[in-house]
């Protein structure tokens, strides 16, 4: 087992029961760790000419800001309804239990932008295939989809663009 993978923290019944929570803290806490994540994240999309990351909320921050500074790329958040100040653009999805939306400034993508989307876990694969309609809404191009962890039970990578390359550094 990897350190990555030891340090990985699984926290039951968070934040409801039946959640296997996949904590990354330890990892954040470990500067070497921390580092290595970050080098393993970055590592597949060095010659995709990424020109911009979009972050996920909010964990998606953790990493992504990182990953865009690794990548010369510049950082774009996604964030929950209403927490943008500027005009945006909204995509809703499905939940297990309702729906949700995410939005980002409609400004800070440019149409040629080479997107690269980021988020902590992909589990069942609903927000980051969101995030990847909600980059075609502001007409940029997605080239790939990062992930910390892949909870591969929940097969979330079928929710996911099949044209798109998706990496997740640790599968559990």
């Amino acid at each position: 087992m990897s350190d990555l993978a030891a340090a990985l923290r699984t926290v039951p019944d968070f934040p409801s029961k039946g959640i296997q929570f996949k904590d990354l803290t330890p990892i954040l806490a470990d500067p070497g760790l921390f580092e290595e994540l970050l080098d393993r994240l970055a590592t597949p999309w060095t010659e995709d000419g990424v020109t911009h990351v979009v972050g996920i909320e909010s964990r998606g921050y953790w990493f992504g800001a990182a990953l865009a500074a690794r990548l010369g790329a510049g950082f774009v958040p996604a964030r929950k309804p209403g927490k943008l100040p500027g005009p945006t653009l909204r995509e809703s999805y499905a939940l297990e239990y309702g729906a949700d939306a995410i939005e980002l400034h409609s400004e800070d993508l440019p149409r040629d932008a080479r997107v690269l989307v980021h988020d902590d876990v992909i589990a069942t694969g609903g927000t980051a295939a969101a995030a990847c309609r909600l980059v075609a809404q502001a007409g940029a191009t997605v080239v790939g989809l990062s992930f910390a962890v892949e909870i591969a039970a929940l097969n979330g990578r079928v929710e996911l663009p099949e044209d798109v390359r998706a990496e997740a550094v640790l599968v559990v």
